[in-house]
């Protein structure tokens, strides 16, 4: 895969409109995938259609990625002798090429967001000024993508979770222009500072959808040692959201033994949870096994058509 990297400096971002940014990136967003620097400590990857139809609806997903995995490795590959394990547990890039062809009257972008310390928590942490720089990288970027009608989905992975609540940190109301938010076992920074803030955007703009997927991490072990603390992981925090929300919102109930969920339909707020009576370690499968195809889908009209979550991958044919 090959990658041209462009260093743009915040300052820039802020001195310059979206237009002008586009116009000094547009060589590098094309068509396919391209990479550049922000900073010098954020590495932008885009993956764009090859066809690009700028008269289509355009849905933007910005990936967060999950601590200690590259771009790459997120991505995904065919596994060869001796490869990193890392390369064969999300493939989010083959997960896109599904949708993609679900999806023919619309353009889907995927923006992956890495950092040069593997882990957004820690980002943030060196960063204290992140509630204006996550903002900028958001709206620099999807300015760069030039279509009338466009959508943005925030969407992330065990520690990119970190990302999407920097990124609600930074304002008193969620934008209107976020339509999707996703939290693929990476919801660990919910409190409820954060409640409001969802529930307005849920109640006051349309077409929004929250889904938000955990596994019993509370009972996990490894090497016979818990993996979180009982509030620690994504089953407590998500727990503590679908709380929250039941005091606004109705749910109902479903799944078998394997998933629960929680659903309301009015809202496009969804809860998967995967039970773990084996006290297991899923954090990766929940991406793996269609994860990231359901966040996207989940609700819509192709919602479990030619996949199911949790379940034998449907985009194998799609991975390079």
């Amino acid at each position: 895969m090959m990658h041209t990297k462009v260093t743009i400096s915040y300052r820039l971002i802020l001195f310059f409109s979206a237009q002008a940014v586009y116009c000094f990136c547009s060589a590098q967003l094309t068509s396919g995938v391209s990479s550049f620097l922000m900073s010098d400590s954020v590495r932008v990857t885009i993956d764009q259609p090859t066809v690009f139809k700028r008269n289509r609806e355009t849905v933007i997903v910005f990936f967060a990625l999950p601590n200690g995995n590259t771009t790459e490795q997120t991505m995904g590959k065919k596994m060869q002798p001796g490869d990193d394990w890392h390369f064969d547990i999300q493939h989010i890039k083959a997960q896109t090429r599904f949708i993609r062809q679900q999806w023919s009257k619309r353009n889907l972008v995927v923006i992956y967001l890495e950092n040069n310390l593997k882990s957004w928590p820690a980002w943030k942490q060196r960063h204290p000024a992140f509630r204006q720089l996550i903002p900028h990288i958001i709206d620099s970027l999807t300015g760069l993508v030039d279509v009338k009608k466009k959508s943005v989905y925030l969407n992330g992975h065990s520690g990119g979770g970190s990302f999407i609540f920097g990124f609600l940190a930074s304002y008193d109301k969620i934008p209107s222009y976020i339509k999707r938010i996703s939290f693929l076992d990476s919801d660990y920074g919910y409190d409820s500072s954060y409640y409001h803030k969802f529930r307005q955007w849920l109640q006051e703009v349309k077409g929004t959808a929250l889904n938000v997927f955990a596994y019993n991490d509370s009972v996990a072990l490894y090497n016979g040692k818990p993996v979180v603390s009982a509030t620690g992981g994504t089953w407590y925090r998500s727990h503590l959201l679908l709380n929250h929300l039941s005091a606004d919102f109705s749910f109902s109930k479903s799944g078998d033994d394997s998933i629960i969920i929680y659903k309301n339909a009015g809202q496009g707020i969804q809860f998967f949870f995967k039970t773990n009576p084996d006290r297991k370690i899923f954090h990766t499968q929940q991406v793996e096994l269609n994860g990231f195809i359901h966040s996207i889908l989940a609700g819509t009209k192709l919602d479990s058509k030619k996949y199911k979550y949790f379940d034998a991958r449907a985009y194998a044919d799609f991975i390079e």
